[in-house]
């Protein structure tokens, strides 16, 4: 029996999940009648892992913005890991939004996680690998009693626990 044990708490975005989202939320914008005429696109940029919204004006881009947030909801996926950029005025009279997808934790958002364990008086150890947070303690109640100090806290982010063992 192992004398440790450990689970990672990440911040994971499935990328194919999204583009299907994204061809979802598109035919829905073609089909309906206030949106037909707003010419709106959806673009998933996978190395930059953000999305671009465009429509006729920044209203229109706004509307197909929340239908995009709606369908994304309706799937199941984190709506707090996007990060909605400046709706601008792009070339030709179009409205142009960029939408940033957080996947990972970043090292600020971690160090805060890192003082709410310790704040709580848990016997875990909890460390930064890359992009996510590992957590081990010699009991697995005391691991349990921090997931449950993870998921109840404010970090703007949708966690999910792996590698339980």
């Amino acid at each position: 029996m192992a004398s440790d044990y450990s689970f990672d708490c990440v911040s994971d975005v499935d990328l194919n999940l999204v583009s299907e989202v994204i061809a979802v939320a598109i035919k829905e914008i073609q089909n309906r009648f206030d949106l037909k005429a707003a010419n709106a696109t959806i673009e998933l940029v996978v190395k930059d892992k953000k999305m671009i919204v465009r429509a006729i004006d920044e209203y229109k881009a706004e509307q197909v913005y929340d239908v995009l947030l709606t369908r994304m909801a309706k799937r199941g996926l984190p709506i707090k890991n996007l990060t909605k950029g400046k709706v601008e005025a792009a070339l030709g009279q179009t409205g142009r939004i960029d939408v940033t997808i957080q996947s990972g934790i970043p090292t600020d958002k971690a160090k805060l996680m890192q003082a709410a364990l310790k704040e709580a008086k848990l016997k875990v150890n909890a460390q930064i690998q890359d992009a996510q947070l590992r957590v081990t303690s010699k009991s697995k109640d005391d691991l349990q009693e921090a997931m449950s100090v993870l998921k109840g806290g404010k970090f703007d982010l949708d966690l999910q626990f792996k590698n339980f063992r």
